[in-house]
């Protein structure tokens, strides 16, 4: 078959920051010279230009503000038209995610004679279940995609309950950058902690990640607070979008953990970092990366902190956490909103420098046996090549 040209369509797109984004643009790469890929993607940032070279993929991009119902509007009009002038040149639409661009976006590839392809990132959203609340035609744009791509169990799952046929649906997990994600060694370890103003002698937790509710960064902050009174010396760096024109960061969680830091007299030991493009010097640099969130689909940043071989906490959350992480062996896990169990776990690896090493190297082996960006882009080809046959 002649080398596919395929059309992303993402929800956002480099240098805006995104998991499904993230994934396109990795995966683009391995894939160079197997496909042509162009991106299609919409933007909060009104700086940013509509159209751009990134990695030598060409991203155009449909400005949205979305706290304004007519700009959403108008945004859905603009990406109309911008697939009606790119779909005569490419061979099929892989759209990522569920959102009000689904419909148009499937209506328009179905005029114009397209197959598109649909990956499942996001739990609670990303499902039929919830997308039947849409309406019909919402229902048809998830249905009529050739192949459904979801990255976990539960999605999968989630799919042959709604009636989806198995024979469409395709486990495709998240995949990682190993040469990216890698540990550090020790000279390249104390330079970073020195950079980032970390001494030696005390320890890093770090969770990355915006700060919604069901990520519960507050969770943690509580939990390490109650490290903090048993003696145990730490920093918690908190790395993600603290606020945001998106619905699901609430802005009062960073303002609270603040507050209670500085009430601690602990202040200079909680920071926050904005979203950055080198999110693998801090996994590089920390000593325990926590996920305690209560929904997740296939973590990426628990995906990259393990592949830098940092030993990882995060919460149990059916074919989703507990599909990557082994409890006790390559990382551990503890259950949804558990407090004095996160305390336990996060306690037993900060305490124990021969543990943490243990941990996070068979946590970096799980990631080079299972989860390698190479993978993930042979399955997406994989998934090309079948509906284009």
């Amino acid at each position: 078959m002649r080398t596919p040209s395929v059309l992303f369509i993402a929800g956002a797109y480099s240098p805006e920051i995104s998991a499904a984004g993230l994934q396109c643009q990795a995966v683009a790469q391995v894939l160079r010279g197997r496909a042509r890929m162009s991106v299609l993607a919409t933007a909060v940032d009104p700086s940013l230009p509509e159209t751009s070279v990134v990695d030598d993929i060409l991203v155009r991009r449909v400005r949205v503000d979305v706290r304004s119902g007519t700009s959403k509007a108008g945004a859905t009009i603009r990406m109309v038209r911008a697939l009606a002038g790119v779909l005569r040149g490419v061979d099929l639409v892989h759209l990522h995610g569920v959102s009000q661009k689904n419909v148009p976006v499937a209506v328009t590839a179905r005029l114009f004679g397209k197959p598109w392809v649909l990956t499942l990132h996001t739990s609670g959203q990303d499902e039929l279940q919830a997308v039947g609340s849409l309406g019909r035609l919402a229902d048809w744009a998830f249905r009529a995609a050739k192949l459904i791509l979801p990255v976990s169990p539960n999605l999968v799952r989630r799919c042959e309950e709604a009636g989806v046929p198995p024979s469409r649906i395709r486990l495709t997990p998240n995949g990682i950058d190993l040469d990216r994600f890698r540990p550090a060694p020790p000279s390249e370890r104390v330079a970073l902690r020195r950079e980032f103003g970390w001494c030696e002698d005390e320890r890093v937790v770090v969770f990355v990640g915006f700060f919604s509710r069901d990520k519960r960064p507050d969770l943690l902050f509580h939990a390490w607070t109650r490290m903090v009174e048993r003696g145990i010396r730490a920093k918690l760096a908190y790395i993600g979008a603290t606020a945001s024109p998106y619905f699901e960061i609430d802005q009062t969680m960073a303002q609270e953990i603040r507050a209670g830091a500085v009430a601690m007299g602990r202040a200079d030991d909680v920071m926050f970092v904005p979203p950055t493009h080198a999110i693998e010097r801090y996994y590089r640099a920390a000593d325990v990366f926590v996920l305690p969130s209560i929904r997740e689909a296939h973590p990426v940043a628990l995906l990259e902190a393990m592949a830098c071989g940092l030993p990882c906490v995060a919460s149990r959350i059916d074919g989703a956490t507990d599909i990557v992480l082994e409890d006790g062996i390559n990382g551990r896990l503890v259950e949804r909103d558990d407090e004095p169990g996160l305390v336990a776990a996060l306690t037993e690896v900060l305490s124990s420098d021969e543990r943490a090493r243990a941990l996070g190297k068979q946590a970096r082996r799980t990631i080079e046996t299972r989860y390698d960006i190479r993978h993930t882009a042979e399955q997406w080809l994989a998934a090309y090549t079948t509906v284009l046959q």
